[in-house]
């Protein structure tokens, strides 16, 4: 009895450890380290901090703005197959806003508001970042350049991004948007969360004269498909070392995401160039017929 006692309070004592939540702790005591980078012995931390320099191309500060930001795994419920998430997915901001985010951490773990693409002049590394470790609020003042663009938010510790904690940030009309921002755009790979996949297999019927005319096809396209399987093997015999280096480390998901954007790339060169044909065609004087 006396061991069923002393088992009982020993779970007791180390669930009650376990599940204790940590202290919510206002990070406003913050270390200045230059470059406008401030943290503290906490779990607290501010990077690429601006709050009087005017980027390149603003006269003044068009408006002076504040929003409070929260990060953690309730706000994710509403996104299937994610795991944590900001409170809001999207914001928009007029150019030349001056912006101070108060970012609050709901969980025990530690998440990060960032943005990238910024200046490199202003923003050392291009980066504005907050930080917090386990439930807090930080502050953090930037000023946004003059330009249309949409820049990504998100959080950078090791796949918090990918399972859901990330949002768009619109300067201006923005520049579009991004891809997989949860509840805004469509996913680059879409998940699949059915419970099994049915394989359909479909047996072509082919009659005699079909068989006849294929093979006579066969025949007459074997030396343009040999051709064409040449080109091939010589175009993949020099790429694939470009490709090996292009793809190491990547995932799967990454890869045809890269051959996607790479395509997509090849496309816009091609229109560029078949664009730029018309132009010089179009732009030639005709000759003029000799008068009578």
């Amino acid at each position: 009895m006396r061991k069923i006692f002393l088992v009982t309070i020993l779970t007791l004592i180390f669930s009650s450890t376990v599940l204790a939540k940590k202290e919510f702790m206002d990070h406003n005591r913050l270390m200045n380290h230059g470059d406008g980078h401030y943290m503290d012995m906490d779990g607290g931390m501010v990077m690429g901090q601006n709050t009087d320099t005017l980027p390149g191309g603003c006269d003044k500060i068009s408006a002076e703005k504040e929003i409070t930001v929260h990060a953690g795994h309730k706000y994710s419920k509403k996104f299937p197959g994610t795991m944590f998430a900001f409170d809001k997915q999207e914001y928009q901001f007029e150019p030349c806003t001056k912006l101070t985010v108060h970012f609050i951490n709901d969980d025990n773990v530690r998440h990060q508001w960032m943005m990238h693409g910024l200046p490199k002049y202003l923003y050392p590394k291009g980066m504005f970042h907050l930080e917090v470790t386990g439930p807090g609020k930080i502050s953090g003042t930037l000023i946004f350049p003059p330009n249309d663009k949409t820049y990504l938010v998100h959080c950078d510790i090791s796949q918090h991004m990918e399972k859901g904690m990330k949002a768009q940030l619109k300067i201006g009309k923005g520049s579009g948007d991004l891809p997989s921002i949860p509840g805004v755009s469509s996913y680059v790979i879409q998940d699949d969360y059915s419970d099994s996949i049915a394989e359909v297999v479909v047996k072509p019927v082919v009659d005699k004269k079909s068989q006849a005319a294929a093979k006579g096809n066969a025949a007459t396209n074997g030396s343009a498909i040999s051709g064409v399987m040449i080109i091939g093997l010589a175009a993949g015999l020099i790429l694939a070392p470009f490709l090996v280096r292009r793809f190491k480390g990547m995932s799967i998901a990454e890869m045809i995401s890269t051959i996607f954007e790479m395509l997509a790339q090849a496309i816009g060169l091609i229109v560029k160039l078949i664009t730029g044909l018309i132009e010089i065609v179009s732009s030639k004087k005709s000759i003029e017929l000799p008068k009578e």
